[in-house]
Order: structure tokens, then sequence, then C-alpha cells
């Protein structure tokens, strides 16, 4: 079998491919998998780092604005939707593809959409609760389009074309029980575990908040906290802290890492994660059966993140606070309130794992086979 996987721009968006690609290597022995996306983008680095080989096909986005630096960009956006159904079509008559997989990026489009009109069966991946505007494009001429959540099935035009199939969660997640977690962590002693991250490069405002948060623990010191500041974020927290007189080094409770390298470990002991609702982390949440609090991000493309935490929200999975409705305070208050109720936390994390789809990758492995002709 060939399969062309097409993805890009976020991590989220890549990381399925890559766990649907590994799983039908191993599946069916002999097949050939490509994977395309933007050369520019976070994909490339992704996928050969994991050991596929890329190729690039170049889209971008259209920016609402007349200032110099965006114009110049629009015109490199028109340049590619000229081009980019033109490359797509050459490494479709080059690599023959028996399938072809978009799991999200503008630079799925292109692909996606030379593959249906050559006759190649296709399927879309859509990690997000709302689908995004690649997705929506490409629901017409998609053979079948997969799902995280049965909620999600109401935002599609074509219903019918929907699988509720969950996102694949890495089985490292799943390597150890939650208490062996804890004892590699070395924080068995009977206390529960916060986990709190706002991405890889953090986000200055929620970091800030964390500050509070931190002063706050420090002072009452009931429950163990691991906290990922990102790359931009660390420092200032660092400082922050100093700021007020404390030094963690001297905390058996609290430690501050400006990257979490051990998140499914980690994520693994947690009894309470505080985070935004990118696709990924809501997969790794809803799959472990941890509780949250979840702040999304307001600064992303059609307000998906609160549309991610609002399925979870609704089921009573987590805690949904808006960043404008967020303080140190606020966060420490609600924390503290989770954890010392033993039976809203074990409920918030039966409701979490209710949305879990254990079997999310044998679930796409199988739908999109089905559409190989038999």
């Amino acid at each position: 079998m060939r399969v062309v996987f097409t993805c890009g721009g976020t991590a989220g968006h890549v990381n399925p491919a890559l766990a649907l690609a590994g799983l039908i290597q191993e599946r069916q022995r002999g097949s050939e998998v490509l994977f395309v996306g933007a050369n520019r983008g976070i994909e490339r680095r992704l996928i050969e780092t994991a050991g596929y080989p890329f190729r690039a096909v170049e889209v971008s986005s259209f920016h609402r604005s007349l200032k110099p630096g965006e114009i110049k960009h629009n015109l490199v956006s028109l340049k590619n939707l000229v081009t980019a159904p033109r490359a797509a079509r050459k490494i479709l008559r080059e690599f023959r593809p028996d399938l072809v997989v978009g799991t999200g990026g503008y630079a799925s489009y292109p692909m996606v959409k030379a593959a249906s009109a050559a006759g190649v069966p296709t399927a879309v991946h859509e990690s997000n609760a709302i689908p995004g505007l690649t997705t929506r494009l490409l629901e017409p001429c998609a053979d079948v389009i997969m799902v995280g959540f049965e909620d999600c099935r109401k935002n599609y035009r074509h219903p019918d074309k929907v699988v509720v199939t969950g996102t694949p969660v890495r089985g490292e997640f799943f390597s150890c029980t939650r208490e062996e977690a804890k004892e590699r962590l070395g924080v068995d002693d009977g206390k529960p575990l916060v986990v709190s991250f706002w991405g890889s490069l953090g986000a200055a405002e929620m970091n800030r908040e964390m500050v509070d948060f931190i002063a706050r623990e420090i002072r009452a010191n009931k429950f163990h906290h691991i906290h990922g500041a990102g790359v931009y974020g660390y420092q200032a927290i660092q400082a922050g802290l100093r700021d007020r007189g404390i030094d963690l080094s001297h905390s058996l409770m609290v430690e501050v890492r400006e990257y979490i390298y051990d998140m499914a470990l980690v994520m693994r002991a947690a009894d309470l994660v505080i985070c935004r609702a990118g696709a990924s982390t809501i997969s790794e949440l809803t799959a472990l059966g941890v509780p949250a609090i979840i702040v999304p991000s307001p600064n992303v493309t059609n307000n998906h993140q609160e549309k991610n935490a609002r399925v979870l929200s609704d089921h009573g999975a987590a805690l949904l606070l808006l960043e404008r409705d967020s303080s140190g305070q606020r966060l420490f208050q609600e924390t503290e309130e989770i954890l010392s109720d033993g039976a809203r936390r074990e409920e918030m994390g039966k409701n979490m794992a209710s949305l879990g789809i254990p079997d999310a990758g044998e679930r796409i492995y199988e739908t999109v086979t089905a559409l190989l002709p038999g």
C-alpha cells in the first residue's frame, strides 16, 4: 500500500498522521509512506525527525491588512494558490498513492483536492471540535471525515461522511500506572500532583498569573506542582518569584521547568491539569481521564480552543475559565476546591475518560483502509 499523509501548521495536525503512518507500516509490511507539507512549517522538522520522506507543497494564508509586509505576504499566498495544485498533481503522478489522508493545516488542501479529482480515495482527520477552514473546504470532496467526539457530527454539512474515531495518543502515555508514574517522579507521598503548562513557547499573561499562583501554593503547601513555563516564560517566572522573595531551590513541592520533556510520564502522574485547549492536549486528557482546569487561548483561528474546551466542560470533565476571567488567585482557588473535593475530582475524571477513545489509532486505520478497493 502506498499512502500520502498531508498535514501542517501545528504538532496537533502532524502527530495523528505520524501515529497512523506507524500503524500502517506495522500492519502492512512493505507499505510506502510519503508526507506532504509546507517547507517552512513545523511539519518538516517533525516528519524528518521521525524518519519519513517529505515533499513540499507551498500554501499560505491571506492576511486582512494593507501594511506593506502583509501585502507582500498576500502576493506570495496568491502565487502559492496558483502553483500548489500543480505541485500536488506532480506528486500524485510520481508517487502514485493508493490513499491520501489529510490531518489539517493549509498544506493538506491542495493534496487532498487533487487526489479526489484524480479518483484516489481520500480521508480527512479533524482534531478540533469545530472544523477548521481546510476541513470545511475539503468536506464536499473527501470520502470520509474523521472526528474526535460524537458531539462534532452536528458541525458538518454532510454528517453521513463523518466517522467518530478519536485522535491517537502516543503509547508512551500508557507505559505505566499513575502510581508508578508518581513514584518515578518522587511525588508519591500521598499529596496530589498538579501539572500546568501553556504550550511550548508559554503565554506571557498566564505565566504572570502563575507567579501569583505559585506564591500562594508555597504558603499553603498542600500539593505538588510541576509547571512548564515555555521558552519565553521560564526566565520571567523566575524573576517574578525572586521579586517576591521566593527561591524554589528550597522547595520540595513546586518545580518550574522551561519545558516538560517527559510529558507522558508527568501527565500520567497528574491528579489535575491546568492548560490550554489544543487538540493534542484534549486527546491526551481524555485518554488518561485526568480532570482539568482549561484556559483556552483567545488568540487562535476561529476560536477553536474555546470550542474544544466547551466539549469537555459541557460533559463535566473540565472547568472552563476564559482568560479574561482568570487570575493567579482564581486559578489557585479553583485548584484548591477541586483537590479538596474527592468526589468531584473522581466524577470529573470519569467524565473525562468517557470522552476518550483508547483505540483511536485502530479506528482510524480501519476507516481509511476500508476506502481501498477490495
